[in-house]
């Protein structure tokens, strides 16, 4: 079983993005694609079939629809790792998409390498999704690395309370964490983000949008 390779199952409505993917793929060694559709309904029915363990779909419009394959997906037993494969670059799609369960939120423009970084991620983290990573592009172009050198989403929502002025103390009682525990994804994203303080990172997930004013003041939660 350790020798088995990752499977993944491939759903996207452009045939030649999703058969030139599917060549890239299996060109890696310890991937395997062992399905291919051309939308959501057809990767749940497949995965249901396959059994696969990681499902990179695109983004699906409107959301609603994109909300309830992920729903479904995520009531398939054994439940895969679904990765979101998108040319929407838009750092607030990415965390509601992270927050319904997928595990990655890759954009098109992205390296083949960086994708299969963020599959085998996602094949082999726990299961608390929060350890699997996203991928801002702005973040990526800037490391020119993989999903080594992006944020977590756990770090991301640190990151976010972190900003809005909470002590290591406050944020580990709203993410039920221990203060080490917080302070260690702290030094991971400044370390990944290039920066030595708070302040620093603050500054640059503003300026690249991966947290925005509103997320700050708590404008949103308020809603």
């Amino acid at each position: 079983m350790e020798n088995r390779p990752t499977t993944v199952l491939l759903a996207d409505d452009h045939t030649m993005f999703r058969e030139g993917l599917a060549r890239l793929l299996t060109s890696y060694g310890g991937l395997e694609v062992v399905g291919e559709t051309t939308n959501d309904e057809g990767a749940v029915a497949l995965a249901r079939e396959k059994k696969p363990d990681v499902v990179i779909m695109q983004v699906q419009i409107p959301f609603e629809e994109a909300k309830e394959s992920l729903d479904k997906m995520r009531e398939v037993e054994p439940a895969p790792k679904v990765i979101i494969v998108t040319m929407f670059e838009d750092p607030a799609m990415m965390r509601a998409f992270l927050k319904l369960g997928a595990s990655a939120y890759v954009l098109k423009s992205s390296s083949t390498t960086q994708l299969v970084g963020a599959i085998r991620a996602a094949a082999f983290a726990p299961e608390d999704r929060d350890a699997v990573v996203g991928m801002p592009a702005a973040m990526l172009e800037a490391s020119g690395a993989g999903s080594e050198s992006v944020l977590s989403v756990r770090e991301l929502e640190i990151l976010l309370l972190a900003a809005r002025g909470l002590s290591n103390r406050q944020i580990a009682v709203r993410v039920h964490l221990a203060e080490g525990t917080v302070k260690r994804h702290l030094s991971n994203a400044y370390h990944k983000m290039g920066v030595g303080s708070r302040g620093e990172a603050a500054r640059k997930a503003l300026a690249e949008e991966w947290i925005t004013v509103r997320e700050i003041t708590g404008e949103e939660d308020a809603g």
